[in-house]
């Protein structure tokens, strides 16, 4: 690898707020906040909005998207033949 064209990579601790959890990983992203980690050691802290504890994908209450339903909401709506007559 070339010297000077990479950023920094070092640990960060990630934090989300909406579910009170933190972790420590590895990062090229900087922080000028810092925080006192379980080791003892301190480390940049990035605050983020969303993590694999409070995504609902994670956490199993995504929801399904009931996409045959809209269709045949679409269809009962505007008719099953909503193309012009030039179209096929």
């Amino acid at each position: 690898m070339r010297e000077g064209i990479h950023p920094a990579y070092g640990p960060v601790v990630f934090r989300d707020r909406a579910a009170n959890h933190a972790f420590l990983t590895g990062s090229t992203m900087t922080s000028g906040k810092t925080i006192d980690w379980e080791d003892g050691n301190t480390y940049p802290v990035v605050d983020v909005e969303i993590s694999n504890v409070s995504h609902p994908f994670y956490t199993g209450t995504a929801r399904v998207l009931d996409t045959a339903g809209r269709v045949e909401r679409f269809e009962r709506r505007f008719g099953t033949n909503h193309r012009t007559s030039g179209e096929r």
